[in-house]
């Protein structure tokens, strides 16, 4: 199975397209937040059989998404979020007692911008980064790859998305 994981593409969807084209297909995609209206539109972005899963983000200030979604995907329960509850801007400790009271062994956050992956004992904690307007240093536009085997083994794969490249005559 192979899981586009995105967030924080505040209505700037150049980006999150055109990672869309390359990566298909794809078995789910699912955006952490801020959207900012474009969850309308990325249906029609993947290709068919994707399956969507979006949260609220907040700037989504008139998205009918859930707030936060749990998940299960083979042997994986998995907490999404935004994460801005959880003061994950300071730290992810929030979140990972969350995660693990509710018998998450994934949580998976945007809002900061920043990519993470922190794989610990009971719960791996990720953000994507951002799309549109990263944070990190370097200010790359980021996006998480996640595949699943069949037994239900997980691999993330953290991106970069480079300049595309334009001939000049």
């Amino acid at each position: 199975m192979k899981i586009l994981i995105v967030s924080d593409t505040h209505r700037k969807d150049d980006n999150l397209e055109r990672v869309i084209r390359e990566q298909a297909p794809l078995d789910m995609l699912i955006h952490l937040g801020d959207a900012e209206g474009s969850e309308y539109a990325i249906a029609e972005w993947v290709n068919e059989g994707c399956l969507l899963e979006m949260v609220m983000g907040n700037n989504d200030f008139f998205s009918s998404l859930d707030r936060e979604i749990e998940l299960t995907l083979g042997p994986h329960k998995i907490l999404l979020t935004h994460g801005h509850y959880y003061n994950v801007s300071l730290s992810v400790e929030n979140l990972y007692e969350e995660a693990v009271e509710r018998g998450c062994d994934i949580a998976m956050y945007g809002h900061t911008h920043r990519p993470f992956l922190d794989i610990r004992k009971k719960v791996t904690i990720l953000n994507p980064g951002s799309l549109s307007y990263p944070r990190q240093e370097g200010r790359k536009p980021s996006y998480m790859i996640m595949t699943m085997d069949a037994d239900g083994t997980v691999h993330y794969d953290q991106r970069y998305l480079e300049p595309e490249r334009t001939e000049r005559w």
